[in-house]
């Protein structure tokens, strides 16, 4: 992937994310709606959104209820796509990291969340640690990235720049959701994480790193390199025992196959 163009400014970054939704004029989930909902699918909508005490629909329910249940699914539908089509760039842009370090096909934003939701998921049981918030940190914890790309320290953007813009990018990607209460939850993983406000946020920050030098590991291994940069960088910042524990069998495997190497 070429280097990651400079932080956006807040309208170019609304176009860059415009660019990536199908315009007013092609045929989108949005002009798409003249055909009309299969009267089994109209039934299914309106129990969702009003079913009775059994969950079934109840005697008064009307045919206009129905339909109107199925234009809001159709609504909500087109929002989630849209949202989808966008967080698509998380999958296709490499980390820059790699990029910088010359890595040919480097991971993606995505491959790095991904295996963050899986150490997670695998993750010891905590006294009093939420784990499917843990998840649920980690797979938002970048998802602004998907506008304005993998920033690094080797940018030059301060941290409270590239969290400005950050910011900026997943509320617009809220609006793209259509707000409501997934979107709001979005927002408080992603700020709750941003401002390490929670064990569970300093959990999942800690797996950051420890992904990230796992990652330089099996790079290292991979393409006969030495990336000291990765392992300088995070010596010492984990803050949970497990975060710490995990970073050292990393480096331990790490140091075993250098002195077998040198």
């Amino acid at each position: 992937m070429a280097a990651v163009k400079p932080p956006l400014s807040s309208p170019t970054s609304t176009r860059l994310f415009r660019s990536f939704l199908p315009s007013p004029s092609s045929a989108s989930p949005r002009t798409l709606r003249s055909r009309e909902p299969t009267t089994s699918f109209a039934l299914f909508c309106s129990t969702a959104a009003n079913p009775s005490s059994d969950g079934f629909l109840s005697k008064g329910s009307s045919s206009l209820h129905s339909t109107n249940g199925a234009s809001s699914v159709s609504s909500n539908a087109s929002s989630a796509i849209d949202f989808l089509t966008l967080c698509h760039r998380l999958k296709t842009t490499k980390r820059k990291g790699w990029v910088n370090h010359g890595i040919k096909g480097p991971e993606s934003i995505a491959d790095h969340m991904y295996r963050m939701a899986i150490m997670a998921l695998i993750a010891p049981d905590l006294s009093n640690i939420d784990r499917e918030r843990c998840i649920k940190i980690a797979i938002v914890h970048d998802i602004a990235e998907a506008i304005v790309g993998d920033i690094t320290p080797s940018d030059g953007v301060p941290k409270a720049e590239k969290s400005r813009l950050e910011k900026e990018a997943l509320d617009e990607m809220c609006r793209v959701l259509g707000g409501g209460l997934r979107a709001d939850e979005i927002k408080e993983l992603w700020a709750e994480y941003e401002n390490n406000s929670s064990i569970e946020a300093s959990i999942v920050k800690d797996f950051d790193k420890v992904e990230m030098i796992l990652q330089a590991l099996e790079y290292e291994t991979e393409h006969g390199k030495v990336l000291d940069e990765f392992f300088l960088s995070t010596a010492g910042k984990f803050q949970t025992d497990i975060g710490k524990t995990w970073a050292a069998e990393v480096v331990k495997r790490r140091n075993s196959r250098l002195e077998k190497r040198f």
